[in-house]
């Protein structure tokens, strides 16, 4: 190679390298791994709705507009599941388990664009329901009274408009893609579930809130903004124009790294911590054009992979609100040889001493100490919110409060398993 085709071979990978170092939001939309499970078998979805919808049949009914409208509903549902047993409806599952957990045994399939279609539509029958509500509150005339709040939900009612925000976080990239519509939709949703909020004191339900939950859903359009870090960052603008400012940050800063790929957004909660985890990959190589004479414009399957964490002191300030205090930053789990050895010697963004000394030497500066609130939790689901009252819907996949072990993770660059899969399934040679 001449000098500057090296450069343009090792430039890309070094500035990509530090991306991943030093920023904690590299991003795309991978879905989390309840929604891979859908991806994979997108039967399920359409199959889980009406396990959850018939579930409740057993229920007593009451004989107001909630019923008709439910009815309705589960009418249209199994529209979409019509060739199926229909006495697999006799033996349902209970919501309250996990969707995959409640669908691991089912053997339906639906292509792609039959799932979409399903998603779409559970969508677009919520918003509509929506629209006809705010039309009828408009002919009342009501002033905003007590009669205007929302009504609390039963357990089907909960469990469908769930599964309303898991169809809407698997058509729109857990809320990154969402449209204003379908926003207003979700947030509306939220509304009502927060209305039936079964824990009214979530801090001090320490065998409820602690342990790891994964990101659906965010109104924000930035998964990135459900880490401590950018929370702390979010906290230390003192006027709405810099509060502007920092959204519009964010919005650029995700557009810039638009080619990475967002894998599972975790929160790890114990009894006095918050950590964070972020997995991400980018893009490892330049264009091949750049390295050999063939006219392509795609690169090697190579990736830069990692995860970025970040940890945060918990501090209870009333019975549905912590105040965090950032800690540090660090980058775990890297495929980079050389860059990985460095990065597990100790490297880490200590944040809080940043913050410390720009307290001591910077007059009217404060080290940040955002506040999250829950506003729903449940034995699976968890609502938080933020200070501008941005939600984050997460899914409890387990009870431990033990932070990921990234140290399996071979510091390769993904070669040896390209090599492998390059000779099984093309050379062949050896086998």
């Amino acid at each position: 190679f001449t000098g500057r085709k090296i450069t343009n071979m090792v430039k890309p990978t070094v500035m990509l390298a530090l991306v991943l170092a030093g920023s904690y939001s590299i991003c795309d939309a991978f879905l989390s791994p309840q929604f891979r499970t859908f991806q994979s078998r997108p039967g399920l979805v359409s199959k889980t709705v009406e396990t959850v919808l018939f579930s409740s049949s057993k229920e007593k009914k009451t004989e107001d507009e909630s019923t008709s409208v439910g009815e309705e509903t589960v009418a249209n549902l199994t529209a979409a599941t019509a060739d199926e047993n229909p006495s697999e409806k006799e033996t349902p599952t209970p919501f309250a388990n996990n969707l995959t957990t409640a669908t691991a045994e089912l053997d339906i399939s639906l292509d792609e664009e039959e799932l979409e279609v399903f998603a779409n539509g559970l969508v677009d029958e919520k918003m509509d329901l929506s629209k006809e509500a705010e039309k009828g509150d408009e002919f009342e005339g009501e002033s905003e009274t007590e009669s205007s709040l929302p009504i609390p939900l039963s357990e089907s009612e909960i469990a469908e408009n769930f599964l309303f925000i898991q169809s809407l976080a698997a058509i729109t990239g857990r809320g990154e893609q969402a449209s204003e519509q379908q926003l207003i939709a979700a947030r509306g949703v939220v509304a009502k579930l927060e209305a039936s909020n079964p824990t009214p004191d979530p801090t001090e339900a320490k065998e409820i809130i602690e342990g790891t939950w994964v990101l659906t859903f965010t109104d924000t359009g930035h998964l990135f903004r459900s880490s401590p870090f950018f929370m702390a960052g979010r906290a230390v603008c003192q006027t709405p124009e810099q509060a502007q400012q920092f959204d519009w940050f964010c919005t650029m800063h995700r557009r810039a790294l638009a080619t990475s790929q967002i894998g599972p957004v975790r929160q790890i909660i114990s009894s006095s911590k918050l950590v964070s985890e972020f997995e991400v990959q980018a893009g490892a190589v330049p264009f091949l054009s750049d390295l050999t004479p063939f006219k392509y414009s795609g690169g090697l399957p190579l990736t830069i992979d990692g995860a970025i964490v970040s940890t945060a002191d918990l501090t209870t300030l009333n019975a549905t609100a912590y105040e965090l205090y950032m800690g540090t930053v660090q980058i775990k789990g890297s495929n980079l040889p050389g860059v990985r050895q460095i990065l597990d010697g100790g490297l880490e963004l200590q944040s809080r001493m940043l913050g410390d000394f720009l307290e001591s030497n910077i007059d009217g500066y404060s080290n940040p100490r955002p506040v999250v609130r829950t506003t729903y939790l449940s034995n699976q689901f968890r609502i938080s919110r933020d200070m501008d009252d941005n939600i984050f819907v997460y899914l409890k996949t387990s009870d431990s409060t033990q932070p990921t072990d990234y140290s399996d993770i071979e510091s390769d660059l993904g070669i040896p398993g390209l090599l492998k899969g390059f000779n099984e399934a093309v050379t062949r040679f050896g086998l």
